[in-house]
């Protein structure tokens, strides 16, 4: 805007110390603003909302700009201001307001302005959290405004104003405990999940004395609800649920903007119905003889199991399927090299992939037979979706496998063998006493309890032979452990033995998004891509493995089963028995675990961080912290143990009894001194 075509303002309407109105085509920056980092886009968005609501409920303070030679030009520099200024600008840019809007001043030319400027910004004490979020409360309840309305009257975002709406909600006990700083921001958002002033008191009440996280104040007082990252939450969905009449008491302030399910009871209806409704589409799709479902796998059912056979697909289905495979060479051929496809590439080879999976699916599938007779079971997955477990044979469903030397005698007219090597259902012991003249049938099968004896003699036998051979039964071993990795098969094998893979992501806020999460999934996926799909075959696979091979199948399947944490209430042993397993590794937890505000500092005590900092840095760096509020003192802590390679005492690995040394702290890096910290709070 150029100040020369505009007619300057008289100025013998303006007395110095009085108000007046000047045009805002008129007021221009002042060189002593004591400001000189710009106001932040969010800032001037708020100011220009709330001017356009309620006005301008401060006057600017000018100063009359002169020329070179001492004459007023008609002017003004905003000595104090300069943000309403600013906000009007935008307001008069965008056509909401003329340019020449008059603006409430106060004309000072005697007073130094840089001083002046300064005062406005320092000589002030804005309003605590505490009294912004009832005030904003009470917008909501006593004047029936909305938190869009107030977002727009505000220049907040609506979710902002959702959150201090909660915060303003909280019971007075809790609210009066933040303004005497005995709780934090954290804690207070903890206790805001739920709007039951009774149930925050409560639990408030039975943490007393206690310092505790926000994730512990959230445990407590969520028991018995269900989180949103349930697998039940993530399968039926919030929308679903609230639609069936259930309530979720949201967490505003978490990115995900999670919530908890107050009714378990209907979320397991929910789910039931869900896994049900899939069940009977999968029988009447496919034709299976039966369908159950069931949140959890029966794993201890004793169904048999059979399995999908090659078939030959029909000339027409060959056909097809080498068209799309040709079609889809063709298609992404001239894009070789290049980094992505186009658009409608992409979208055409997407389509001739998925064509290609289903015409290759049909080379394995299920004897009609077998589909006749065998069953689907559909569970819940541990991440919400819906697992479907095919070919399950029920014991009366079984077909008895033919006794081949038997069915050769009976062609050749000769007697079959007395005894057998199979297992025979529904036999009923013979009376040894009994009198022999009554059971002269030479194909009576044996009794329950003469089989029993006889099997438990060969298993005694097995036991020493497979043991006097290492090597085969090392081979036997990983087969168990990688049907139990790997396949859903839990009774294809005679040992005893069983890979239980405990997931750990629900103790761990962000646990999957770690870099070794990532990297031990590439692992498990890499292993499984060169696994055969039937677990029938993964015996003649393994015999092929070699040695090295072996081993670190072997090693990756018995490490899926370590299982160490920690958890209230229950033994400590594995515990303790995983930090020996940690020596003899020689775990460095540095490479996988850092202490961060977020991760540890902000859920212990000032006493333990200042613990923390004077183990890795120093006495000098832990006396600066013990003044400073648990905030600064948790951000200055992770910056200042940021390159020490610190660890909890929990994470650390201790030194074998045959070692020299125990493994001991790394050793600070060299700086030249440390970095700054905040001022420490009055």
């Amino acid at each position: 805007m150029s100040k020369l075509a505009l007619k300057p303002v008289s100025t013998d309407t303006v007395q110095s110390g009085f108000q007046t109105l000047i045009p805002l085509d008129r007021l221009l920056k002042s060189p002593d603003n004591a400001r000189k980092t710009p106001h932040s886009a969010a800032a001037l968005v708020a100011l220009r909302a709330s001017i356009a609501a309620k006005g301008i409920l401060q006057n600017l303070i000018v100063k009359p700009e002169v020329d070179e030679a001492g004459a007023e030009t008609g002017f003004f520099h905003v000595t104090a201001g300069e943000g309403r200024r600013l906000a009007q600008i935008a307001r008069a840019k965008d056509g909401e307001i003329p340019r020449d809007t008059p603006m409430p001043c106060v004309v000072r030319d005697t007073d130094d302005a840089h001083e002046v400027s300064l005062d406005e910004n320092v000589t002030r004490e804005a309003m605590t959290p505490a009294d912004q979020y009832e005030a904003f409360r009470a917008l909501n309840t006593d004047r029936g405004m909305d938190a869009a309305e107030i977002a727009a009257r505000f220049g907040v975002s609506e979710h902002t104003v959702k959150q201090r709406l909660r915060l303003g909600a909280v019971s007075p006990v809790l609210m009066q405990a933040y303004r005497d700083e005995k709780l934090t921001l954290s804690q207070l958002m903890a206790y805001a999940i739920t709007e039951d002033h009774a149930r925050q008191e409560a639990a408030f009440d039975r943490l007393k004395g206690v310092y505790n996280d926000a994730f512990h104040i959230k445990r407590l007082l969520m028991e018995g609800r269900v989180a949103h990252t349930d697998r039940r939450a993530k399968l039926v969905g919030m929308e679903a649920y609230e639609n069936a009449g259930g309530v979720i008491e949201r967490d505003l302030f978490t990115e995900e903007g999670g919530g908890y399910f107050s009714d378990a009871g209907l979320l397991d209806q929910l789910v039931m119905q869900h896994l049900a409704q899939v069940a009977a589409a999968t029988r009447q799709a496919e034709g299976w003889k039966w369908a159950e479902a069931a949140i959890d796998y029966p794993y201890s059912n004793g169904w048999g199991r059979i399995y999908k056979e090659p078939q030959d697909l029909s000339a027409d289905d060959s056909a097809a399927l080498l068209a799309a495979q040709e079609a889809l060479e063709n298609l992404v051929a001239p894009f070789e090299g290049a980094d992505e496809l186009p658009d409608d590439i992409d979208r055409q080879a997407g389509e001739l992939e998925k064509e290609i999976e289903r015409l290759e699916a049909l080379e394995d599938a299920y004897l009609p037979d077998d589909i006749a007779r065998g069953g689907v079971f559909v569970s819940l997955a541990h991440d919400g979706t819906v697992s479907l477990t095919r070919g399950l044979i029920r014991a009366e469903d079984e077909v008895a496998e033919p006794d081949d030397e038997a069915a050769g005698a009976s062609e050749t007219g000769e007697d079959a063998d007395d005894e057998t090597d199979g297992l025979v259902r529904n036999v009923t012991a013979t009376d040894p006493d009994a009198d022999d003249d009554g059971d002269i049938a030479e194909d009576v099968p044996l009794s329950d309890i003469l089989l029993r004896d006889l099997t438990t003699h060969r298993t005694l036998a097995l036991r020493y032979a497979l043991a006097e051979q290492p090597e085969l039964a090392a081979r036997f071993l990983v087969h168990k452990l990688t049907l139990d990795t790997f396949y859903s098969q839990r009774s294809v094998t005679c040992l005893d033995i069983t890979a239980r893979r405990a997931p750990i992501e629900q103790f761990a806020d962000g646990l999957d998004e770690t870099p070794t999460a990532a990297a031990l999934n590439t692992r498990h996926e890499a292993w499984a891509e060169g696994l055969p799909e039937d677990p029938r075959e993964l015996w003649p696979h393994i015999q092929k493995l070699d040695a090295e091979t072996l081993g670190a199948l072997m090693a990756h399947c018995t490490a899926s089963t370590v299982f160490a944490v920690v958890q209230p209430y229950m033994p400590k042993a594995a515990y303790a028995a995983s930090v020996e397993m940690a020596a003899h590794i020689g775990l460095d937890m540095t490479g996988h675990w850092r202490p961060t505000a977020r991760s540890y500092f902000s859920r212990v005590t000032k006493g333990q961080i200042v613990a923390a900092v004077r183990q890795a840095v120093g006495d000098e760096a832990a006396d600066r912290l013990v003044k400073l509020k648990k905030p600064d003192m948790a951000a200055a802590a992770e910056q200042l143990v940021a390159t020490t390679g610190w660890l909890p005492m929990c994470l650390r690995t201790p030194a074998l009894p045959d070692q020299d040394e125990p493994l001991a702290l790394p050793a600070p890096e060299e700086t030249d001194g440390l970095p700054d910290l905040p001022e420490a709070a009055e």
